[in-house]
């Protein structure tokens, strides 16, 4: 597997599939996204503070999240956070060959496409942000230092500017995010918390539209492309899915992440499972097992594929979990 160089050897017949997809994207957007003036905003989902009740709205908000124990807010916190780091998300996708939107308002289905994807995941980090402020539950300045850091520090997925990467990399993402926004949505409605029940389900409708979307776009490049489409899977899957937050950090703490994913993983919100589970569905959907015609590297990506998430969840049953940590966004409560 071609590991080095992946991307600039590839660049020229990469960008003639990209091209070729436009008109395809073009027709099919209005499936991908929806109209503006159809979709909920954060506004929707927290108390109206311009409405004669906002005083009652706000005590019931505030009294539903009293029931939310520690560690489902340290999870919360670090989906907000990683939703709050767009700005990094927008310029990475904008960098990919072929997608570029050349003036920052281009009319090319692909600028649209971006454009639109990053105006509907915007109100992710808002409405988990308003949610986590109007709750009293969390130390916001730490939260928003964690913010800032994350932000700062930018973001490497290990894509270069290759679109196949950079798709592979996103559909595997959209899922991973879907799965973790809907086991917190459990877990609060578990809790008593209707609120944030439904607050964590419509961001999960989101994202489960935005992979679809991913899903679709390396589906086109399986069939046009499906040397090059098998090679970049196998390639990301050997450089390991980045998580977006992975350079999180507060104050004191440069290992923020490892912590945080330790977390999730106990209380089942986004596991090694959960990671398997992603590589199993994404080489059944793009129906890897049946790509026939193969070179012999060709033939050891396919299999190395097919034989991944079995390894994974092998790897699972060795998870070290750790013991109980301090958080600053729970007021260096002990958690765990």
């Amino acid at each position: 597997m071609v590991e080095s160089g992946h991307s600039d050897r590839l660049v020229q017949p990469q960008m003639e599939v990209i091209k070729g997809m436009e008109p395809w994207l073009g027709q099919n957007l209005g499936s991908f996204l929806k109209p503006v003036n159809e979709s909920w905003q954060p506004a929707d989902f927290v108390p109206d503070m311009t409405g004669p009740h906002w005083v009652e709205q706000l005590s019931e908000f505030r009294r539903r999240a009293e029931s939310l124990p520690d560690d489902l807010l340290v999870v919360l916190v670090g989906d907000m956070v990683t939703e709050e780091a767009l700005p990094t998300y927008q310029t990475w996708l904008n960098r990919l060959h072929g997608v570029t939107d050349e003036t920052g308002a281009s009319d090319s289905p692909w600028a649209r496409w971006t454009r639109g994807w990053t105006a509907e995941e915007n109100r992710h980090g808002d409405l988990l942000n308003r949610y986590l402020y109007i709750t009293g539950r969390v130390d916001m300045h730490a939260v928003e230092v964690t913010i800032h850091h994350l932000i700062n520090n930018g973001f490497d997925p290990k894509t270069e500017n290759d679109p196949y990467l950079g798709f592979i990399y996103t559909t595997f993402q959209e899922r991973a995010t879907k799965i973790s926004h809907r086991n917190v949505a459990t877990l609060a409605k578990r809790a008593g918390d209707e609120a944030l029940h439904s607050i964590c389900g419509i961001i999960a409708g989101d994202e489960a539209r935005h992979e679809k979307a991913y899903k679709a776009f390396m589906t086109r490049i399986f069939e046009t492309d499906p040397v090059g489409a098998l090679s970049a899977f196998a390639t990301m899957m050997k450089r390991k899915i980045v998580m977006p937050a992975v350079a999180m950090r507060d104050t004191k703490d440069d290992h923020l992440f490892v912590r945080f994913s330790r977390v999730a993983q106990r209380t089942g919100v986004y596991t090694v499972h959960d990671y398997a589970d992603i590589i199993e569905t994404l080489v059944r959907d793009w129906k890897i097992e049946r790509l026939g015609g193969l070179s012999d590297l060709a033939a050891k990506a396919q299999d190395y594929l097919c034989t991944l998430a079995a390894r994974y969840r092998s790897l699972s049953e060795r998870i070290a979990l750790g013991g109980p940590d301090h958080f600053s966004w729970v007021f260096d409560r002990q958690v765990g």
